[in-house]
């Protein structure tokens, strides 16, 4: 092995680093979007996407000066993600972020009385949930069944078409961000083609990184220094994005993108 696309998500990424780092060995991952991933000095970690640092503010200005909210709620479910994501979210909206619904959940939890009452007590414009789309469905489905009319705003772990599937008719209208390229035109009809599938969140960054990789190879980078050092200074064109890299493994250019489920 001489590069990895992956790992997927962030406590993962967070686990295998220190190791991929000592064996010299690449990671590019399409998806891990906490922020402190690349604070730990690991030579070998390379993000194809913009971190939660950006999509937090991103979303939360969005929220505050886009839609103008003057009121939220924000959940997350004490991951790495989801905490880390909404601690941006809390910090960039500030007192707009009501401290009376301020809510930790967990990930695996199915019922979410306690957080519904404690939301329908502050009576928000929206909820925003930091967390994976197997919580936010059923989250939604309750906050909806207990009156709360506000728009229900999630990210990037809820942008999956299992949230819908799995959360119905309550999901119409809800907002969610995502660091995620769009799959669109002939790489979109591709796709299809390939899998009888529509691309997902996260398939033009796994397949830009992937391309990179197997680029290295082909230039001759067969072995982890050469194919790190090819990764380190790469700077070009994907199909969702430029890439280029800082030192420690961050894109040099930020974009976020925010979704409507119709």
């Amino acid at each position: 092995t001489i590069g990895l696309g992956g790992p997927a998500i962030s406590g993962e990424t967070k686990a295998t680093g220190t190791v991929f780092d000592q064996a010299g060995l690449v990671a590019t991952t399409a998806s891990a979007t906490n922020p402190t991933l690349s604070q730990n000095g690991w030579k070998t970690f390379f993000r194809g996407l913009a971190n939660d640092a950006v999509q937090g503010p991103a979303v939360a200005n969005y929220l505050k000066n886009t839609l103008n909210y003057k009121k939220i709620c924000v959940i997350d479910d004490s991951t790495d993600y989801g905490l880390g994501l909404a601690s941006a979210v809390r910090q960039t909206l500030g007192p707009i972020a009501d401290s009376g619904c301020n809510i930790s959940v967990k990930k695996g939890d199915k019922d979410f009385s306690a957080a519904v009452t404690q939301v329908k007590g502050v009576g928000p414009d929206a909820v925003f949930y930091g967390g994976y789309y197997s919580e936010a469905a059923p989250l939604t489905q309750q906050l909806k069944d207990g009156g709360f009319s506000g728009t229900f705003v999630s990210a990037d772990g809820t942008k999956d078409p299992e949230y819908v599937k799995q959360g119905g008719e309550a999901t119409k209208g809800a907002i969610l961000s995502c660091p995620c390229g769009p799959a669109t035109g002939s790489f979109a009809d591709e796709y299809k083609k390939k899998f009888n599938a529509d691309a997902g969140t996260y398939s033009a960054e796994g397949y830009d990184l992937g391309t990179i990789l197997v680029k290295g190879i082909d230039s001759g980078a067969i072995t982890r220094p050469a194919l790190l050092d090819f990764v380190k200074n790469y700077n070009g064109q994907g199909v969702a994005r430029k890439y280029q890299w800082t030192p420690t493994g961050e894109l040099t250019t930020n974009l976020i993108w925010i979704f409507k489920v119709q």
